[in-house]
């Protein structure tokens, strides 16, 4: 593994480490979300580390992969999905290096991850008629927060800009939002067809 991905699961697995398995609420994106999600399906949890959001998709009866750098944060994940009585599946991998794992996916859910070089890639890992939830802060956020430093923010109005014309943008929304940040949300479709 390069040393920054190394730099990166080590610095990962201390964070969960020291937390614990300790089931944590879900964003309140996924509320905001709620209405398109499909009855039944793939998600891929991006960058989902100990399962918060993922255990949220499974009660739901939806089957999620979580993928994450950290293999710390997916063991958590997949002991509060057993306590749960839930199924996830995990997946230790880096993102930056590794790119998107192939699809086809029903549901690619993104929150607080930022890697730009990934949104050509979410239209052709979604399955047709599949949905992308991308959620991030923007830089807007720094007003009120330090972190997440500016290298891991949003510039003000770019998520619109990335969205690849494979996608229906179904909503998009940027402000300070219920979890007092300041984010850029996303709900977009694949086209049915198979383009």
């Amino acid at each position: 593994m390069e040393a920054s991905a190394t730099g990166d699961r080590e610095r990962w697995d201390a964070r969960y480490a020291k937390r614990g398995a300790v089931a944590r609420e879900h964003t309140s994106f996924l509320e905001f979300a709620a209405a398109e999600l499909p009855p039944r399906g793939r998600v891929l949890d991006l960058a989902g580390g100990d399962g918060r959001n993922a255990l949220w998709f499974a009660a739901r009866g939806l089957e999620v992969t979580i993928c994450d750098v950290s293999p710390t944060g997916l063991a958590h994940a997949a002991q509060l999905a057993h306590e749960a009585g839930l199924s996830t599946t995990t997946l230790v991998r880096d993102l930056a290096r590794d790119g998107l794992p192939e699809g086809p996916w029903d549901v690619v859910f993104s929150f607080h991850y930022l890697q730009r070089d990934l949104f050509p890639r979410f239209a052709e890992v979604l399955a047709p008629g599949g949905l992308l939830l991308f959620c991030q802060p923007t830089v807007c956020n720094l007003e009120r927060h330090p972190h997440p430093s500016a290298r891991f923010l949003l510039g003000e109005g770019e998520l619109a800009g990335l969205v690849p014309s494979a996608l229906e943008v179904l909503s998009l929304e940027e402000g300070w939002l219920e979890e007092g940040r300041h984010e850029a949300r996303l709900v977009a479709r694949r086209a049915n067809r198979g383009d």
